[in-house]
């Protein structure tokens, strides 16, 4: 049994947390919320600070780049409690370039430093079946793999510190994109007069079958956008992609035009749409939402009267 400390409670964390405290871990938090009924058996501490102490692994879940930066340096954050031996383990997405060098001034305090994102949101971390891209030593990496296989089920040690976080990035250009291209394709069919149902159900027999259409295609279908994943926060993951591609003179073009999309969607009120909701700015742009009556059906016409 490890004392592991966790923080960042949200709709990834929480569930990944209770999984640790499931597998028979001592674990410790800290949280300005009350604690979910299956975090009962977790001990609350008074700050950042205090969960280092305590814990030998200190895991953070957390928004972005810079509630990072805050939970480990800020006052009372995670570095004022380390002392040497202990490792740090973010599990959050963030930026590549700065996680190096989080990792360098953890480095310099004793302590092992792993970046590990991970994949498969909401429903992933409640069945602990996450993929996680894991950049460190490979010491450090063993020590904490009993842990990340409570949480994950496709564990990859990729490289360095950094590469964790790089591997997300470009998972993220993946699904971003493969949303747009079944969100496209399900709207073209559509409003072609074919019922989207039936069409995603014979794509998924073949070449074009993915996890996107599998889950996503069900959702544009059904129109549940309940996150999830947010939008907001894959607009977050695409900037890093954008931003970091710009630093090393590199073109992502569709990337750019996944992200106007998502820009679409979070001016029409949808920051907090599950990310599949993209499909809503090519409606957007089409007049027409997936599912509805063609106006040549209504009418009584054909696409070719």
């Amino acid at each position: 049994m490890s004392n592991v400390g966790f923080i960042g409670l949200g709709i990834m964390g929480a569930p990944m947390a209770a999984n640790l405290l499931k597998g028979g871990h001592a674990l410790f938090v800290h949280s300005s919320r009350p604690l979910p009924a299956d975090l009962a058996g977790a001990t609350s501490c008074a700050s950042f600070a205090e969960v280092a102490q305590k814990a030998d692994v200190i895991i953070t879940m957390v928004p972005d780049t810079p509630q990072v930066a805050s939970v480990l340096f800020g006052e009372g954050g995670v570095a004022e409690g380390l002392a040497a031996g202990k490792i740090v383990v973010d599990m959050s997405s963030i930026s590549p370039l700065e996680t190096k060098q989080f990792a360098g001034r953890i480095n310099q305090l004793g302590c092992e430093y792993l970046d590990a994102p991970v994949s498969g949101g909401e429903v992933g971390a409640k069945a602990a079946s996450l993929t996680i891209m894991v950049g460190g030593t490979e010491a450090a990496f063993e020590k904490v793999k009993p842990l990340f296989e409570l949480m994950g089920k496709n564990i990859t040690l990729v490289g360095g510190n950094g590469d964790g976080q790089t591997t997300k990035v470009a998972n993220q250009i993946i699904v971003a994109l493969n949303i747009e291209a079944v969100g496209e394709a399900l709207l073209f069919a559509s409003r072609m007069g074919a019922d989207p149902a039936k069409v995603r159900q014979a794509l998924m027999g073949g070449f074009a079958a993915s996890r996107i259409l599998e889950v996503h295609g069900e959702r544009m279908i059904k129109r549940t956008f309940d996150p999830g994943f947010r939008i907001e926060l894959h607009q977050k993951d695409l900037n890093l992609a954008l931003s970091s591609a710009r630093q090393i003179g590199v073109s992502l073009p569709n990337t750019a035009t996944a992200q106007e999309l998502f820009n679409s969607c979070a001016a029409h009120g949808g920051k907090a749409w599950d990310h599949s909701a993209l499909v809503k700015a090519l409606e957007m742009m089409a007049n027409f939402e997936i599912g509805a009556t063609p106006p040549e059906k209504s009418d009584g016409m054909g696409l070719a009267d």
